[in-house]
């Protein structure tokens, strides 16, 4: 009988029960009538135990470091550096468009953030320099997807969580998918750029533009330290010898980072050179999660509450772009957000239970290995129901429901945890942005003013560039596992 857990699920959410009462009334509804008073103690007992773990706490961490980095006018930052950047090419504020999406997924990490934070700036932008609205409005919702897979991700914290993995090794196998979204949609719009004749661009760089001293200092130290630490890298990947070490060739190499940037410095104009030094800062936040987890000096957890610390560090003291009176906002709006997720998060654990006691799992392996016995082909039927399931629901509560299900089915033929957690993961953020019902798609009608029917024909073009880079990841599983394996995050 417990087995209708599912389709009573599917019901609830059809007729507009919020998601997070749905996943308990389900299959709590059928432990009763089953008679399972005891299993019935333990499905609402789990609601709490499943929000109690501290790797979770990463999650309202790094909710938290994006709302105070947004708050802090990073937005400005980032499409000013992206304008200057690529702004001079054909259809250039759509490069720029989805390059600001790039950058953006390393700071807030949501994709429906990346639209109303880049969307309410860059679509009046594109429109007053010749591009439609629904164009504009289209590549803000196809872009926007990348700001849950590139790390750091929600939907991925939530997975690991759920499916018990690791949130480094997601992280890591995150970036080559979520960098190959953003290259496609570049090809894509490079191939529009003659054939519908979009507006020509140049290299804009505000000629008035200015910065503090503080930040220029600290600018000036950041880029020097990212530089040498990445040459430090490239010799920690070399046979042993006098270059390989540790701290003391780090420092030696910040002289010919040094000297490298002054080379580039006599390149450029002094605007160009503030523009770029403006963009550091916040970019440091990636860095900071990534390099800190790599480097083995904090888990992702410690991460994430290093990354509110220094968030608030360069919003209050060097950027100066918030006060004491703008917190209160941003605490309410992290809250609010973070006790959302932690709800679903604790909801889906109750829900797992169910499904193992209804021996789900079991069942739905053995009519999936009827219709086929190619694994390949079982990939390809997953990715279509996946897609599916995308275009009406969220990311998060359809990992939370589909993972426990199907994760395991597919990790016992033969799938690594990790590459089928980047498959769903991709999939069901592309949905976010996927007619007729993507959450974005509505965001990102109430930026513009367009209608959600307009922007969905407009976004076509660029959706088939995404389920390439599905098929992509799906087939070809070491564009996923290979940074996580060279990093030790994975065997």
């Amino acid at each position: 009988m417990l087995i209708w857990f599912l389709p009573v699920f599917l019901t609830l959410l059809m007729i507009g029960l919020p998601v997070f009462f749905a996943l308990l009334f389900a299959p709590g509804a059928l432990l009763w009538f089953a008679g399972q008073e005891r299993d019935l103690a333990l499905l609402y007992r789990n609601l709490y135990n499943g929000m109690d773990s501290f790797p979770l706490m990463a999650l309202p961490f790094f909710l938290l470091a994006g709302e105070i980095m947004n708050r802090g006018g990073i937005t400005e930052r980032l499409v000013a550096f992206a304008q200057a950047f690529m702004g001079h090419l054909r259809g250039g504020l759509a490069h720029v468009n989805i390059l600001s999406s790039i950058l953006f997924a390393g700071l807030s990490g949501s994709a429906v953030a990346d639209t109303s934070a880049l969307g309410s700036t860059l679509i009046p932008a594109m429109e007053k320099q010749g591009y439609t609205r629904r164009f504009a409005a289209a590549i803000t919702a196809a872009s926007s997807v990348i700001g849950p897979v590139i790390p750091p991700s929600g939907i991925m914290i939530i997975y690991a969580y759920v499916m018990g993995q690791s949130v480094a090794a997601l992280f890591l196998a995150g970036i080559v998918p979520g960098l190959l979204v953003g290259i496609g949609l570049m090809i894509m719009v490079r191939f529009m750029a003659n054939r519908y004749d979009l507006p020509k661009a140049e290299r804009v760089v505000p000629g008035d533009v200015t910065i503090a001293p503080v930040e220029h200092w600290v600018s000036f130290v950041l880029l020097r330290a990212n530089l040498a630490g990445l040459l430090w890298l490239v010799t920690r990947l070399l046979p042993d010898g006098p270059w390989s070490g540790g701290w003391p060739v780090f420092v030696a190499l910040l002289i010919p980072a040094h000297l490298v940037l002054l080379a580039y410095r006599r390149r450029v104009s002094p605007e160009y050179r503030i523009v770029y030094k403006k963009a550091v800062a916040p970019l440091q936040t990636p860095i900071i999660i990534l390099g800190g987890i790599l480097l083995g000096v904090f888990t992702p957890t410690e991460a994430a509450a290093g990354a509110v610390l220094y968030a608030l560090v360069i919003s209050f003291g060097v950027l100066g772009t918030m006060t004491l009176s703008d917190l209160g906002a941003v605490l309410r709006r992290s809250a609010i957000a973070s006790a959302t997720v932690l709800l679903l998060v604790g909801a889906a654990v109750s829900f797992k239970t169910v499904v193992s006691l209804s021996h789900a799992p079991e069942i739905l392996a053995d009519f999936i290995l009827g219709l086929s016995e190619n694994p390949l082909t079982l990939l390809f039927l997953i990715n279509v129901l996946l897609f599916v399931v995308g275009m009406f629901l969220d990311a998060g509560p359809a990992i939370i429901i589909l993972g426990p299900i199907l994760g395991p089915v597919f990790t016992s033929l033969g799938v690594d945890p990790v590459h089928f957690a980047i498959i769903m993961s991709v999939n069901l953020t592309v949905g976010l942005a996927t007619p007729p019902m993507g959450l974005v798609l509505f965001v990102t009608s109430a930026v513009s003013g367009e209608r959600v029917e307009t922007i969905s024909k407009a976004i076509l073009p660029f959706i088939a560039v995404e389920i390439l880079v599905i098929l992509l990841v799906t087939y070809i599983p070491a564009l996923s596992l290979t940074v996580p394996r060279l990093t030790g995050f994975l065997n």
